[in-house]
């Protein structure tokens, strides 16, 4: 599937091939930039094996997302009742995972993070069978809270998971396409 944003192109998204993809990647979450994501000590065959593990894994995805047909964003699906959540809430059929990071750049282009996330929740919703996005963001990253509420997510509740005190957010299709103006 692909989403047109206008005046910043065209976004779609691949499969991520954990061996071919993982110096990007390694480029990427290591960035300063990248702090929530966790992974800045990490060695290149580090990220190699974490994401070797997410595509042998059944209830998780990885995803590279293209812009204009150049990588230019990470997107991850994951079931909640299985990766992530476990325990932490009660899903509900139809709930999915997600996870996203912009790659780093020198020249951001307004707009450009909030037309990613929306090209990842279209992608999510394009499924039929996804009647909820789940997230878990650190409640100190503030960025990414107003980019979730931009998109039409409404924060339930704070959690506390292994690594991180995570702010529990939820959006379902219909607030996804009232936030961003979607027509029925």
């Amino acid at each position: 599937m692909s989403t047109t944003a206008p005046t910043l192109g065209t976004f779609t998204v691949r499969p991520l091939d954990p061996l071919a993809d993982a110096e990007l990647l390694h480029s990427w979450v290591t960035h300063p930039k990248a702090t929530f994501w966790m992974m800045q000590d990490h060695k290149l065959q580090d990220v190699e094996r974490d994401y070797m593990a997410i595509a042998a894994a059944e209830h998780h995805d990885a995803f590279i997302g293209l812009h204009d047909g150049e990588p230019a964003f990470l997107m991850e699906r994951y079931d909640p009742r299985y990766v992530e959540l476990v325990g932490l809430y009660e899903p509900r059929p139809g709930d999915v995972g997600m996870h996203f990071l912009v790659a780093p750049t020198s020249t951001p282009v307004h707009g450009f993070t909030r037309a990613v996330i929306t090209a990842v929740m279209a992608e999510l919703f394009a499924d039929p069978a996804t009647v909820r996005v789940v997230v878990e963001p650190d409640v100190s990253n503030k960025a990414v809270h107003a980019l979730n509420e931009a998109v039409g997510f409404v924060p339930e509740r704070e959690i506390q998971k292994p690594e991180k005190k995570a702010l529990l957010s939820f959006c379902t299709r219909e607030q996804f396409e009232t936030a961003v103006g979607v027509d029925r």
